[in-house]
Protein backbone atom coordinates (compact mmCIF):
# COMPACT_ATOMS: atom_id res chain seq x y z
CA UNK A 1 0.00 0.00 0.00
CA UNK A 2 1.10 3.49 -1.01
CA UNK A 3 0.29 6.28 1.22
CA UNK A 4 0.88 10.13 -0.28
CA UNK A 5 2.12 12.27 2.97
CA UNK A 6 1.26 15.79 2.70
CA UNK A 7 1.22 19.13 4.50
CA UNK A 8 2.89 18.90 7.97
CA UNK A 9 3.25 14.95 7.41
CA UNK A 10 5.69 15.58 4.30
CA UNK A 11 8.11 17.30 5.80
CA UNK A 12 12.10 15.77 6.04
CA UNK A 13 11.90 15.96 9.70
CA UNK A 14 9.07 14.22 10.35
CA UNK A 15 9.76 11.67 7.34
CA UNK A 16 12.92 11.21 8.99
CA UNK A 17 11.15 10.95 12.88
CA UNK A 18 8.99 8.57 10.94
CA UNK A 19 11.62 6.14 9.44
CA UNK A 20 10.41 6.77 6.29
CA UNK A 21 11.45 7.36 2.89
CA UNK A 22 9.59 7.94 -0.39
CA UNK A 23 9.33 9.63 -3.71
CA UNK A 24 8.11 13.15 -4.23
CA UNK A 25 4.74 13.40 -5.95
CA UNK A 26 2.03 16.46 -6.76
CA UNK A 27 -1.27 16.20 -5.70
CA UNK A 28 -3.75 18.47 -7.39
CA UNK A 29 -5.26 21.17 -4.62
CA UNK A 30 -4.51 23.65 -1.55
CA UNK A 31 -4.16 22.74 1.78
CA UNK A 32 -5.81 25.66 4.53
CA UNK A 33 -5.18 26.09 8.27
CA UNK A 34 -3.21 23.51 10.06
CA UNK A 35 -1.21 26.17 11.96
CA UNK A 36 -1.21 23.90 14.97
CA UNK A 37 -1.23 20.84 13.38
CA UNK A 38 0.78 18.24 14.70
CA UNK A 39 0.55 19.31 18.62
CA UNK A 40 -2.35 17.01 19.04
CA UNK A 41 -5.63 15.06 16.99
CA UNK A 42 -7.41 18.38 15.83
CA UNK A 43 -6.21 21.23 14.23
CA UNK A 44 -5.08 19.63 10.73
CA UNK A 45 -5.29 21.26 7.46
CA UNK A 46 -8.11 20.56 5.39
CA UNK A 47 -7.80 19.89 1.64
CA UNK A 48 -9.67 21.93 -1.28
CA UNK A 49 -9.73 21.35 -4.64
CA UNK A 50 -8.11 23.69 -6.65
CA UNK A 51 -5.47 24.45 -10.06
CA UNK A 52 -2.58 24.53 -7.28
CA UNK A 53 -0.40 21.41 -6.93
CA UNK A 54 1.04 20.18 -3.33
CA UNK A 55 4.00 18.83 -2.63
CA UNK A 56 3.95 15.47 -1.33
CA UNK A 57 5.52 12.54 -0.90
CA UNK A 58 4.48 8.47 -1.65
CA UNK A 59 5.38 6.28 0.83
CA UNK A 60 5.40 2.61 1.98
CA UNK A 61 4.01 2.88 5.81
CA UNK A 62 6.15 1.57 8.36
CA UNK A 63 5.30 0.17 11.95
CA UNK A 64 6.15 3.93 13.53
CA UNK A 65 4.18 5.88 10.77
CA UNK A 66 0.80 3.64 11.40
CA UNK A 67 1.33 3.93 15.50
CA UNK A 68 1.91 7.81 15.14
CA UNK A 69 -1.07 7.82 12.97
CA UNK A 70 -3.15 6.01 15.14
CA UNK A 71 -2.32 8.19 18.31
CA UNK A 72 -2.71 11.24 16.27
CA UNK A 73 -6.34 9.94 14.90
CA UNK A 74 -5.26 10.66 10.84
CA UNK A 75 -6.93 8.24 8.76
CA UNK A 76 -6.46 8.51 5.00
CA UNK A 77 -8.56 10.27 2.47
CA UNK A 78 -8.80 9.90 -1.30
CA UNK A 79 -8.09 12.93 -3.53
CA UNK A 80 -7.78 13.25 -6.96
CA UNK A 81 -6.49 10.05 -7.07
CA UNK A 82 -4.22 8.98 -4.42
CA UNK A 83 -4.49 8.01 -0.49
CA UNK A 84 -3.38 10.67 1.04
CA UNK A 85 -2.58 11.26 5.01
CA UNK A 86 -1.97 14.63 6.73
CA UNK A 87 -5.14 16.46 6.14
CA UNK A 88 -8.73 16.29 8.34
CA UNK A 89 -10.35 16.04 5.53
CA UNK A 90 -11.70 18.35 2.40
CA UNK A 91 -13.37 22.15 3.45
CA UNK A 92 -12.51 25.65 2.90
CA UNK A 93 -12.27 29.43 4.38
CA UNK A 94 -8.81 29.35 6.33
CA UNK A 95 -5.43 30.85 5.51
CA UNK A 96 -3.15 28.70 2.92
CA UNK A 97 -0.89 25.87 5.10
CA UNK A 98 2.26 26.93 4.98
CA UNK A 99 5.70 25.04 6.28
CA UNK A 100 7.66 26.43 9.61
CA UNK A 101 11.09 25.26 10.56
CA UNK A 102 10.19 25.66 13.72
CA UNK A 103 6.81 23.84 13.92
CA UNK A 104 8.47 20.86 11.61
CA UNK A 105 11.24 20.55 14.14
CA UNK A 106 9.01 20.20 17.13
CA UNK A 107 6.29 18.20 15.36
CA UNK A 108 9.59 15.44 14.56
CA UNK A 109 10.28 15.87 17.81
CA UNK A 110 6.61 14.95 19.03
CA UNK A 111 7.01 12.19 17.17
CA UNK A 112 10.03 10.98 18.42
CA UNK A 113 8.75 11.01 21.71
CA UNK A 114 5.36 8.96 20.52
CA UNK A 115 7.70 6.23 19.63
CA UNK A 116 10.09 6.54 22.61
CA UNK A 117 6.97 5.60 25.27
CA UNK A 118 6.97 1.72 23.73
CA UNK A 119 5.15 -0.08 21.62
CA UNK A 120 3.37 -1.31 25.34
CA UNK A 121 1.64 1.79 25.99
CA UNK A 122 -1.63 1.85 25.10
CA UNK A 123 -2.69 4.53 22.18
CA UNK A 124 -5.42 5.92 24.29
CA UNK A 125 -2.98 6.61 26.71
CA UNK A 126 -0.62 8.64 24.65
CA UNK A 127 -3.25 10.57 22.96
CA UNK A 128 -4.62 11.40 25.98
CA UNK A 129 -1.14 12.66 27.02
CA UNK A 130 -0.56 14.64 23.70
CA UNK A 131 -0.45 18.33 25.74
CA UNK A 132 2.49 16.67 28.07
CA UNK A 133 4.35 15.22 24.99
CA UNK A 134 4.19 18.19 23.41
CA UNK A 135 5.47 19.79 26.61
CA UNK A 136 8.03 17.84 26.93
CA UNK A 137 9.13 17.74 23.62
CA UNK A 138 9.38 21.45 23.28
CA UNK A 139 11.60 21.45 26.47
CA UNK A 140 13.83 19.17 24.99
CA UNK A 141 14.19 21.17 21.74
CA UNK A 142 15.10 24.24 23.80
CA UNK A 143 17.77 22.42 25.84
CA UNK A 144 19.78 21.96 22.66
CA UNK A 145 19.21 25.53 21.94
CA UNK A 146 20.49 27.32 25.26
CA UNK A 147 23.92 28.49 26.46
CA UNK A 148 26.07 25.74 27.69
CA UNK A 149 26.41 26.14 31.64
CA UNK A 150 29.78 25.98 33.44
CA UNK A 151 31.68 26.75 29.98
CA UNK A 152 35.21 27.68 32.07
CA UNK A 153 34.46 25.08 34.91
CA UNK A 154 33.09 22.10 33.53
CA UNK A 155 35.38 20.15 31.58
CA UNK A 156 34.76 19.41 28.03
CA UNK A 157 33.51 16.45 26.88
CA UNK A 158 33.18 14.28 23.76
CA UNK A 159 28.83 14.21 22.54
CA UNK A 160 29.35 10.43 23.42
CA UNK A 161 30.30 10.80 26.95
CA UNK A 162 26.52 9.28 28.40
CA UNK A 163 25.80 5.74 26.19
CA UNK A 164 22.36 4.58 27.28
CA UNK A 165 22.28 0.90 27.27
CA UNK A 166 18.50 0.49 27.68
CA UNK A 167 15.74 2.53 28.21
CA UNK A 168 11.88 2.13 29.09
CA UNK A 169 8.71 4.60 29.76
CA UNK A 170 7.46 3.29 33.30
CA UNK A 171 4.78 5.35 34.02
CA UNK A 172 2.42 7.04 31.99
CA UNK A 173 -0.05 9.63 32.96
CA UNK A 174 -0.25 13.57 33.55
CA UNK A 175 3.57 13.54 33.98
CA UNK A 176 5.95 10.11 32.80
CA UNK A 177 8.90 8.27 34.45
CA UNK A 178 11.29 7.35 32.14
CA UNK A 179 13.88 4.56 33.56
CA UNK A 180 17.52 4.01 31.53
CA UNK A 181 20.48 1.75 32.15
CA UNK A 182 23.81 3.70 31.16
CA UNK A 183 27.24 4.72 31.73
CA UNK A 184 29.19 8.14 31.79
CA UNK A 185 32.66 9.20 31.07
CA UNK A 186 34.18 9.62 34.80
CA UNK A 187 36.26 12.77 36.18
CA UNK A 188 39.76 10.81 36.19
CA UNK A 189 39.35 8.91 32.89
CA UNK A 190 37.37 5.58 31.94
CA UNK A 191 34.08 4.59 31.91
CA UNK A 192 31.57 4.10 35.52
CA UNK A 193 30.40 1.01 35.66
CA UNK A 194 26.68 0.64 34.65
CA UNK A 195 23.80 2.47 36.49
CA UNK A 196 20.17 2.19 36.37
CA UNK A 197 18.45 6.05 36.94
CA UNK A 198 15.03 7.49 37.09
CA UNK A 199 13.75 10.70 35.41
CA UNK A 200 10.21 12.22 36.01
CA UNK A 201 9.20 14.04 32.94
CA UNK A 202 7.34 16.92 33.49
CA UNK A 203 8.76 19.84 30.88
CA UNK A 204 9.65 23.51 31.05
CA UNK A 205 7.86 26.20 33.20
CA UNK A 206 7.88 29.83 33.74
CA UNK A 207 7.64 31.59 37.58
CA UNK A 208 7.05 35.19 37.82
CA UNK A 209 7.00 37.58 41.05
CA UNK A 210 5.14 40.21 40.38
CA UNK A 211 6.30 43.78 41.58
CA UNK A 212 5.01 47.08 41.84
CA UNK A 213 8.00 49.78 41.72
CA UNK A 214 6.23 52.58 42.46
CA UNK A 215 4.21 51.40 45.77
CA UNK A 216 7.25 48.54 46.48
CA UNK A 217 4.59 46.24 46.33
CA UNK A 218 4.75 42.34 45.15
CA UNK A 219 1.39 39.86 44.51
CA UNK A 220 2.35 36.32 45.39
CA UNK A 221 -0.38 33.16 45.28
CA UNK A 222 -1.39 30.48 47.59
CA UNK A 223 -3.26 27.07 46.43
CA UNK A 224 -3.16 23.59 47.63
CA UNK A 225 -0.37 21.38 46.81
CA UNK A 226 -0.04 17.28 46.36
CA UNK A 227 3.52 16.95 46.81
CA UNK A 228 3.60 18.80 50.00
CA UNK A 229 0.17 16.81 51.38
CA UNK A 230 1.65 13.98 49.95
CA UNK A 231 5.19 14.45 52.06
CA UNK A 232 2.81 14.72 55.02
CA UNK A 233 3.60 18.59 55.18
CA UNK A 234 0.67 20.26 58.08
CA UNK A 235 0.44 23.34 55.55
CA UNK A 236 -0.06 21.72 51.84
CA UNK A 237 -1.45 25.33 51.30
CA UNK A 238 1.64 27.08 49.78
CA UNK A 239 3.07 30.40 48.92
CA UNK A 240 4.05 30.64 45.64
CA UNK A 241 4.56 32.97 42.81
CA UNK A 242 3.06 33.08 39.44
CA UNK A 243 3.82 29.62 37.45
CA UNK A 244 2.77 27.00 34.83
CA UNK A 245 4.33 24.94 31.78
CA UNK A 246 5.46 26.37 28.47
CA UNK A 247 2.98 24.50 26.20
CA UNK A 248 4.12 23.39 22.97
CA UNK A 249 4.44 26.01 20.24
CA UNK A 250 4.46 29.23 22.71
CA UNK A 251 7.41 31.27 23.44
CA UNK A 252 7.86 31.33 27.67
CA UNK A 253 7.26 34.79 27.29
CA UNK A 254 4.14 34.55 26.32
CA UNK A 255 3.40 31.54 28.52
CA UNK A 256 4.18 33.39 31.89
CA UNK A 257 1.75 36.64 30.39
CA UNK A 258 -0.39 33.82 29.83
CA UNK A 259 -0.52 32.35 33.69
CA UNK A 260 -0.37 35.89 34.89
CA UNK A 261 -4.14 36.14 33.43
CA UNK A 262 -5.08 32.90 34.25
CA UNK A 263 -3.74 32.77 38.21
CA UNK A 264 -4.07 36.40 38.94
CA UNK A 265 -6.45 38.07 36.36
CA UNK A 266 -3.03 40.36 35.64
CA UNK A 267 -1.52 42.46 33.01
CA UNK A 268 2.11 42.76 33.33
CA UNK A 269 3.81 45.78 31.75
CA UNK A 270 7.40 45.08 31.22
CA UNK A 271 9.10 41.29 31.75
CA UNK A 272 12.49 41.06 33.71
CA UNK A 273 14.04 38.32 33.11
CA UNK A 274 16.29 37.06 36.19
CA UNK A 275 18.32 33.59 36.19
CA UNK A 276 17.17 30.16 34.61
CA UNK A 277 17.58 27.07 36.70
CA UNK A 278 16.89 23.31 36.95
CA UNK A 279 15.29 22.98 40.45
CA UNK A 280 16.15 19.66 41.21
CA UNK A 281 18.41 18.13 38.68
CA UNK A 282 18.91 14.49 40.55
CA UNK A 283 15.98 13.02 38.98
CA UNK A 284 13.59 15.85 38.02
CA UNK A 285 13.64 17.08 34.04
CA UNK A 286 12.63 20.21 34.95
CA UNK A 287 14.13 23.90 33.76
CA UNK A 288 12.46 26.95 34.92
CA UNK A 289 12.53 30.33 33.54
CA UNK A 290 12.23 32.74 35.90
CA UNK A 291 11.10 36.41 35.95
CA UNK A 292 9.96 39.66 37.84
CA UNK A 293 6.89 41.40 35.94
CA UNK A 294 6.33 45.01 36.40
CA UNK A 295 2.89 45.74 37.21
CA UNK A 296 0.02 47.74 38.89
CA UNK A 297 -0.90 46.59 42.20
CA UNK A 298 -3.25 48.46 43.90
CA UNK A 299 -5.33 46.72 47.24
CA UNK A 300 -8.22 45.48 44.66
CA UNK A 301 -5.96 43.53 42.44
CA UNK A 302 -6.00 40.92 45.21
CA UNK A 303 -8.59 37.99 45.02
CA UNK A 304 -9.42 34.25 44.34
CA UNK A 305 -8.86 32.92 40.54
CA UNK A 306 -7.72 30.20 38.73
CA UNK A 307 -9.10 27.60 35.78
CA UNK A 308 -12.07 25.76 36.36
CA UNK A 309 -11.09 23.17 33.20
CA UNK A 310 -8.34 23.10 35.39
CA UNK A 311 -9.36 22.34 39.24
CA UNK A 312 -7.41 26.01 40.34
CA UNK A 313 -8.47 27.67 43.42
CA UNK A 314 -5.59 30.27 43.59
CA UNK A 315 -5.90 33.06 46.10
CA UNK A 316 -3.52 36.52 45.60
CA UNK A 317 -1.95 38.42 48.01
CA UNK A 318 -0.35 41.95 47.73
CA UNK A 319 2.46 42.82 50.35
CA UNK A 320 5.01 45.39 50.81
CA UNK A 321 8.43 43.71 49.36
CA UNK A 322 9.74 43.86 52.79
CA UNK A 323 7.38 41.95 54.35
CA UNK A 324 8.25 39.14 51.41
CA UNK A 325 11.63 39.13 52.34
CA UNK A 326 10.74 39.10 56.09
CA UNK A 327 8.96 35.81 55.38
CA UNK A 328 11.62 34.63 53.42
CA UNK A 329 14.30 35.41 56.36
CA UNK A 330 11.69 33.56 59.09
CA UNK A 331 11.71 30.48 57.00
CA UNK A 332 7.98 31.30 56.40
CA UNK A 333 8.25 30.87 52.75
CA UNK A 334 9.70 27.06 51.82
CA UNK A 335 8.90 27.87 47.66
CA UNK A 336 12.04 27.56 46.42
CA UNK A 337 11.68 29.80 43.27
CA UNK A 338 9.73 32.47 45.06
CA UNK A 339 12.34 32.61 48.08
CA UNK A 340 15.11 32.88 45.20
CA UNK A 341 13.17 35.55 43.41
CA UNK A 342 12.55 37.35 46.41
CA UNK A 343 16.23 37.74 46.72
CA UNK A 344 17.50 38.37 43.54
CA UNK A 345 14.57 41.28 43.48
CA UNK A 346 16.01 42.62 46.87
CA UNK A 347 19.49 42.56 46.08
CA UNK A 348 19.00 44.45 42.36
CA UNK A 349 16.07 46.95 43.68
CA UNK A 350 17.46 49.86 43.57
CA UNK A 351 19.13 49.33 40.37
CA UNK A 352 16.24 48.21 38.82
CA UNK A 353 14.11 51.04 39.98
CA UNK A 354 16.91 53.70 38.32
CA UNK A 355 17.06 51.70 35.01
CA UNK A 356 12.92 51.50 35.19
CA UNK A 357 13.02 55.81 35.27
CA UNK A 358 15.39 55.67 32.60
CA UNK A 359 12.95 54.30 30.10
Amino acid sequence: MIVTLVGPLAQPEVLQALDLQGSPVDVPGTLLGGSRAGLGRTGWPVWRDGADCLAGMAVTPTPQMMRYAQVMGLGTHDVAGHRVMGIAGQGDGSDPWTSDPDRDALNAEIARQILAAGDGVDLAVLAGRLPMIGIWAASRIRATIMPISGQGVIAKRDPDAVHTIQQHQRFQGYFAVEERRLTHALHDGGTSTRMTREGFLMGDAVVMLPWDPVRDRVLIIEQFRFAPYLRGDRQPWQLEPIAGRVDAGETVEAAILREAREEAALQIETLLPCFNCYPSPGAVCEFLYQFVGIADLPDQVAGVHGLDTEAEDIRSHVMDRTRLSDLVDRGQIVNGPLATLSLWLDARVDRLRAELAGR
